[in-house]
């Protein structure tokens, strides 16, 4: 009876890869590299590898696995579709096939890497008892997932809940990574907490903490703790943006709950005195009620909504 089933999560580095059970015990975890020469035509090959060795060492068979979960960095359609993921060098092919056929007609799901965490987070996280959620990555950049009816929101491409890439500044002079302008990724990532705060420290001649060393999101809200004023000012312009942007989310989606992660997340529950104010002043009434939580899974959330995908 198959009663284990396997989550993967493609990274730009490395791929963390998890044994579970059905009820979610993660049983064993690891990384292998992401070779992405070539085009990344060795990846797949390898998670497979990887997978037949662990069936391997722990005395299963094909037969003891429901089947492999997979999040990708890039859209990944209802079909396991790739839609590009640039940074692994894939361009568009069917991922589901492909493992599929490496892994001798094991059971494949695919989806979007920030997607597949929202789901983990819903499962075993930080969204524990909620079935309508959004899930808000504040790392490098600002990913998204958009949990319906603890179902995954996946879009017509995969490309559903790029939140990071809302247009919130119309003055904006220096182009986001996906090319625009006035993303949301600009200003709150810690790429751009760390822009926010070098603006300020230019514009003003206020003594910050800042001044002292490495500018980074972490000294930002360290700095914040501390009570230092122009850091304090670099929150409250973060939050601004964050916080209408979840109302503008919070309008069309109407989640219980936003669970916020990332690097970002580790500065605690100082990050919602400055998101709630800005999301409460704007938002439509009807969801003035959505609870803020953090996310608890950390870098694990993406093998555990991995392994979720295929017990759905």
């Amino acid at each position: 009876m198959a009663n284990h089933v396997f989550g993967v999560d493609v990274g730009g580095t490395t791929v963390k890869l998890g044994l579970f059970d059905i009820n979610g015990n993660v049983l064993d975890k690891w990384e292998i590299p992401t070779r992405t020469e070539e085009n990344g035509k060795k990846i797949l090959p390898d998670i497979a590898a990887s997978i037949e060795a662990k069936i391997a060492e722990k005395n299963l068979t094909k037969e003891d696995i429901a089947g492999v979960g997979v999040g990708v960095p890039g859209p990944v359609d209802g079909d396991g579709i790739v839609h590009r993921a640039v940074n692994l060098g894939w361009n568009q092919f069917n991922m589901k096939q492909e493992l599929t056929d490496l892994l001798g007609g094991m059971r494949v799901e695919g989806g979007n890497d920030a997607n597949v965490a929202a789901l983990g987070e819903m499962w075993k996280g930080g969204g524990q008892g909620h079935k309508n959620l959004v899930a808000v990555t504040l790392g490098t950049g600002v990913g998204g997932g958009i949990i319906i009816n603890g179902e995954i929101m996946t879009g017509s491409t995969g490309a559903g809940g790029e939140i990071g890439h809302i247009h919130v500044e119309d003055n904006e002079t220096e182009s986001c990574g996906c090319g625009n302008y006035g993303c949301l990724e600009e200003y709150a990532s810690a790429t751009g907490i760390t822009r926010l705060a070098n603006r300020a420290l230019q514009a003003s001649s206020k003594d910050s903490m800042l001044r002292q060393g490495e500018v980074s999101a972490k000294t930002v809200f360290d700095a914040v703790k501390a009570g230092d004023e122009l850091a304090v000012e670099v929150a409250k312009q973060f939050g601004e943006y964050l916080g209408k942007g979840l109302g503008v989310i919070a309008g069309v989606i109407n989640p219980e709950i936003f669970v916020i992660g990332g690097g970002v997340s580790k500065a605690g529950e100082v990050l919602f005195d400055y998101i709630k104010p800005p999301f409460e002043r704007t938002v439509f009434h009807g969801s003035k009620e959505t609870i803020f939580a953090l996310a608890t899974l950390g870098n694990d959330a993406g093998i555990y909504g991995a392994a979720k995908m295929v017990l759905d």
